[in-house]
C-alpha cells in the first residue's frame, strides 16, 4: 500500500472533490476509535444536519450547471386580419438572440458531526466537530455554525472543533496566531476557556483529548495514524497526481518549494 508522503495533513486531500469523502471516513473512523472506549457509561453517535442553500449567478465564468437556453428563436409577428379583410402581407420573421443567463440552482449540503452521550440519560456530553466546506466557507453554513457554536458555550458540554482546512478564516478565538491548521478543546466545566493546538503542513496532526465529564480520564485520540491509516486502505496516493498541480488554497514559495519535496518520485 502507498503511505501518504507528507508526516501529518496532506494538503492535496483539501481539494473539494476529495475533501468530502476523507470527511466522511474521518468520522467514522473516530466513533470507532472511541466507542470502545467509551462503554458502558457512554456512547457515540454520528448526528447529521442538512442546509439548502442555492448557487448564486457566476456570469458564466465556472462549470456550475446551467440551465440549457437555445441558441436562437424565430419569431413572427401575428397576421391579425379584421373581419372580411383578403389575406394577409406576408412579414418578414424577426430574429432575436437571446442572453445566456444562469439561475440560482438549489443544493442540499449535510454536516456530520459527532456526539457522545451519556448512556444513563442520553445527555449529550462532548461534540466533536470535524469542519467542513459547508460550516466553514459557506455564508449561510458558516453563520449557522457559529451560532450552534455559541449555544454550545453556554452549557456544560464539552466540546471539540477540528481544522484540517486551510481555506476560509479560522473560527473565532482570541489569538493573533497563525497555523495552517488548528484543534480546538473546550472543556464544559471551564466556561469559555479552551486550548488548541496549532501546527502546519510539515508538522505531525498532535494526538489530542476527548473531555467528559470533570474528574474522568480523557481519552487520547490518534488523529494522524487514524489519518494515515485511512490514506493507506482506501488509497488517495493513486487517486492524487502530486505533479499534476499545487495544492489550493495557494502556499507560500518555501511552503510549496518544501511540498514539491515530499512529493518527487
Amino acid at each position: 500500500m502507498q503511505q501518504s508522503p507528507f508526516p501529518g495533513m496532506d494538503p492535496y486531500l483539501e481539494a473539494p472533490w476529495i475533501w468530502k469523502q476523507v470527511h466522511t471516513q474521518l468520522i467514522v473512523k473516530i466513533q470507532e476509535f472511541l466507542a470502545p472506549q467509551l462503554r458502558p457509561n457512554y456512547h457515540i453517535e454520528i448526528e447529521e444536519l442538512t442546509h439548502l442553500t442555492v448557487t448564486p449567478p457566476t456570469n458564466g465564468h465556472d462549470n456550475e450547471t446551467k440551465v440549457g437556453i437555445p441558441d436562437g428563436i424565430i419569431l413572427g409577428k401575428t397576421g391579425y386580419r379584421p373581419s372580411g379583410a383578403g389575406v394577409a402581407t406576408a412579414v418578414k420573421p424577426v430574429v432575436i438572440k437571446p442572453l445566456a443567463v444562469e439561475l440560482p440552482i438549489p443544493i442540499e449540503m449535510k454536516h456530520r458531526f459527532l456526539r457522545i452521550h451519556r448512556t444513563s440519560d442520553n445527555e449529550v456530553i462532548t461534540l466533536i466537530e470535524l469542519l467542513s466546506p459547508v460550516n466553514k466557507l459557506n455564508k449561510r453554513g458558516r453563520e449557522k455554525y457559529i451560532t450552534k457554536r455559541l449555544k454550545t458555550l453556554n452549557y456544560w458540554t464539552s466540546f471539540v472543533e477540528i481544522d484540517l482546512l486551510r481555506a476560509g478564516k479560522p473560527m473565532p478565538m482570541s489569538t493573533d496566531q497563525q497555523s495552517h491548521y488548528r484543534i480546538l478543546i473546550r472543556r464544559g466545566w471551564r466556561g469559555s476557556t479552551a486550548d488548541v493546538y496549532m501546527f502546519n503542513i510539515p508538522d505531525p496532526i498532535p494526538d489530542f483529548p476527548i473531555p467528559l465529564q470533570e474528574g474522568e480520564a480523557e481519552i487520547a485520540v490518534p488523529l494522524n495514524q487514524i489519518l494515515h491509516d485511512l490514506y493507506e486502505v482506501i488509497g488517495y496516493g493513486y487517486r492524487i497526481d502530486y505533479q499534476q498541480n499545487p495544492p489550493t488554497p495557494k502556499l507560500s514559495d518555501e511552503m510549496l518549494a518544501w511540498v514539491q519535496t515530499r512529493t518527487e518520485t
